[in-house]
C-alpha cells in the first residue's frame, strides 16, 4: 500500500513539472506578442493606402494531354511558320530581281535584247539560289509561291509567261500540277492566307524590315 502511494505521488510530482513548464512557455509567448496575441506577416498597401496582409503561396504547376485536334493544329502551324521563315526572303529577293528587270526592260524595244537582258538575270538567280531553292520541299515550294505572288502582285504562271512565254509557263504548270500544286495560286491575306499573312508581319518585326 504504502508503496502505491508512493508511486501515485511521484506521477503528480511529474506532472505538475510539465504543468509549471507550460506555463512558463505560454508566458513568454505572451510577452513576445506584446499581450496582443498579434504575429508579424508581410503587408502589401494598395494605390489607395489601404494595408492588406500579404503572403506567398508555392508555385502551383497545371498539366494536361492535348487534344488531337489542338495537337493537329500546332503541328501544321509550326510547320507553316517554318516555312514561311525559310522561303520568304527568298520571294523578297525574287520581287527585287524583278522591279530591277522591269527597270531595264522599260525603254527596250528590240526583242533580242530583251530575251538577252533576261537570260542574264536568270542566269544571276541560277548561280545564287538554284541550289537552294532545288533543296526546299514541295510543301515549302508552295508557301514561296504564295509569298512570290504576295511580294510582286502577280502569281508564278503570270511572272513565267510574261518573261519566258506561254509554253514554258504551261510545262511548268504542268510540273506544279503533278506535284499537287498550282502556279496560279492565289494570294489571300484576309481569307485562306490569313496565317501566312500574320507570320510574314512576325518575320518583318523579327527582323525590323518590310522586305
Amino acid at each position: 500500500m504504502y508503496l502505491r502511494v508512493s508511486i501515485i505521488m511521484k506521477k503528480a510530482f511529474q506532472f505538475s513539472i510539465v504543468l509549471f513548464g507550460c506555463i512558463l512557455l505560454y508566458g513568454q509567448l505572451r510577452a513576445q506578442t506584446n499581450n496582443y496575441d498579434t504575429v508579424r506577416v508581410e503587408a502589401y498597401i494598395t494605390p489607395e493606402g489601404d494595408t492588406i496582409p500579404q503572403s506567398w503561396l508555392p508555385t502551383v504547376e497545371v498539366r494536361t494531354l492535348q487534344t488531337k485536334i489542338a495537337s493537329s493544329y500546332w503541328k501544321e502551324w509550326t510547320r507553316l511558320r517554318n516555312a514561311v521563315y525559310v522561303t520568304y526572303p527568298y520571294a523578297v529577293t525574287a520581287s527585287k530581281v524583278i522591279r530591277s528587270v522591269n527597270a531595264q526592260l522599260a525603254n527596250v524595244q528590240d526583242e533580242k535584247l530583251r530575251k538577252q537582258i533576261i537570260k542574264s538575270r536568270e542566269k544571276e538567280l541560277k548561280r545564287d539560289f538554284a541550289d537552294k531553292v532545288t533543296n526546299l520541299s514541295v510543301y515549302q515550294g508552295k508557301v514561296l509561291m504564295k509569298l512570290i505572288n504576295r511580294e510582286t502582285g502577280n502569281n508564278c504562271y503570270q511572272l513565267i509567261k510574261e518573261y519566258k512565254g506561254g509554253l514554258n509557263a504551261g510545262i511548268w504548270q504542268t510540273v506544279a500540277f503533278v506535284f499537287g500544286s498550282s502556279l496560279k495560286q492565289p494570294y489571300s491575306p484576309n481569307g485562306d492566307d490569313q496565317e501566312i499573312e500574320k507570320l510574314v508581319l512576325e518575320v518583318q518585326k523579327v527582323y525590323g524590315t518590310k522586305g
